[in-house]
């Protein structure tokens, strides 16, 4: 009884931990660590700052919600602090997430570098864990930045953030993080649509590469040595190639689904253009016609002809219809004796004569059985007028008579 007990046990909690690492593993939030900072709304707010302390205000403001990383996984979008390191006329930026009690871990740096013409150049740099090598922003501002104006002045000192792990700045309180696709939204509209951001993949500063790798925190690659950009995505080799792959994975899903919908119209047209086709040549129809005539037939005789007909008919229907009758259609040739008349009567058939009306079920063999009933005409009263040739052939026999 103990061991059905202690197997039934360790049925359970293997399968509360399987549970466990797949919800672990959907995790709809993130689906790649560097989604959730954009270097370019970086870059953009670098330029609107008037000094650092204003830059990392702006980057922790939680109505701007600029970050929306959480690498520690409380709950929380993690704090950044900057720190600045400087040698003669180049200065290094580092932005680092607070992770826990003096557990820091770099996320990006803004490089800015003077040179002999008071050129400044300026580039917004990832960390290699975070986004992969050589992940680099140069960004083209349309106004020159008023923080360029405080780096190079007598007695400057490099800013250091006061702010650490619990003590941060009255202004600033937690916030959950977003998913992915709604962070995106968000950070847009922080983009300056008037700078321009130029991907690079080279730095150009050695000094600004000396200096960081001395400041450099790697806090939360330590704790996850297993978790690098390299080994999140084994085919790119940083975020840049990683947005073209997906650009064209997008792409090829709206490409395919364009196809197949154009391919089904192709099929609908052409079962269309069957159909049609059926109904031409030998598509079944239904068709219960009722016609009912009366039209008068004249002659010589003046007698009027009332036809009435019911037609079903079989066979596709024709615009022009033809009604048999009993009644004589061809012209008839009289003489009288006083002036000889030809005449050659024209039946006008009840067809062309009188509206028809056509009640017509489709896709259904029908039958044609048709009932014609004639009213046949009536006898003249008048007596029938003696001919010429009856008159010659009298003649003829009072000759040999």
């Amino acid at each position: 009884m103990k061991t059905k007990t202690l197997l039934l046990m360790i049925v359970a909690l293997t399968v509360n931990l399987s549970r466990a690492q797949d919800v672990t593993t959907v995790n709809a939030k993130n689906s790649d660590i560097s989604d959730n900072l954009d270097l370019r709304a970086v870059a953009s707010l670098f330029g609107e700052s008037a000094n650092l302390e204003e830059f990392e205000q702006k980057l922790n403001d939680p109505k701007e919600q600029i970050s929306n990383l959480d690498l520690n996984n409380d709950g929380k979008v993690d704090y950044l602090r900057v720190v600045e390191s400087a040698e003669s006329n180049t200065h290094v930026i580092i932005i680092q997430s607070v992770l826990a009690k003096d557990v820091f871990q770099d996320i990006a740096t803004v490089e800015v570098e003077k040179d002999a013409n008071n050129n400044v150049q300026v580039q917004v740099v990832g960390d290699v864990y975070m986004y992969g090598s050589n992940y680099i922003y140069e960004p083209v501002y349309v106004t020159r930045p008023v923080i360029y104006s405080v780096f190079w002045t007598d007695y400057y000192r490099p800013y250091y953030s006061p702010w650490y792990w619990n003590y941060y700045p009255t202004y600033y309180y937690t916030w959950e993080p977003y998913p992915v696709f709604r962070y995106r939204r968000n950070i847009d509209r922080h983009i300056n649509v008037h700078n321009h951001y130029n991907y690079v993949n080279v730095r150009r500063s050695d000094r600004a590469v000396a200096i960081h790798n001395n400041r450099r925190a790697n806090g939360y690659e330590t704790i996850q040595p297993n978790r690098s950009f390299s080994q999140r995505n084994n085919n790119v080799s940083n975020r840049y190639e990683l947005d073209k792959t997906r650009e064209k994975a997008v792409s090829g899903r709206s490409n395919g689904a364009d196809s197949r919908g154009n391919s089904t119209s192709t099929r609908g047209n052409e079962s269309v253009r069957n159909s049609s086709t059926s109904v031409k040549t030998a598509a079944p129809v239904r068709s219960n016609t009722s016609v009912r005539t009366s039209a008068p037939v004249r002659s010589n005789s003046e007698t009027a002809v009332r036809s009435n007909s019911s037609t079903r008919a079989v066979a596709p229907v024709k615009s022009e219809s033809t009604v048999r009758t009993n009644t004589p259609q061809r012209s008839v040739s009289t003489r009288s004796n006083d002036n000889v008349v030809r005449t050659k009567s024209q039946t006008v058939t009840p067809a062309q004569t009188t509206p028809v009306r056509i009640e017509t079920r489709q896709n259904t063999p029908t039958r044609t059985e048709t009932q014609t009933r004639t009213v046949q005409p009536a006898r003249s009263s008048n007596p029938p007028a003696r001919t010429q040739n009856s008159e010659s052939g009298a003649k003829r026999t009072n000759g040999r008579g």
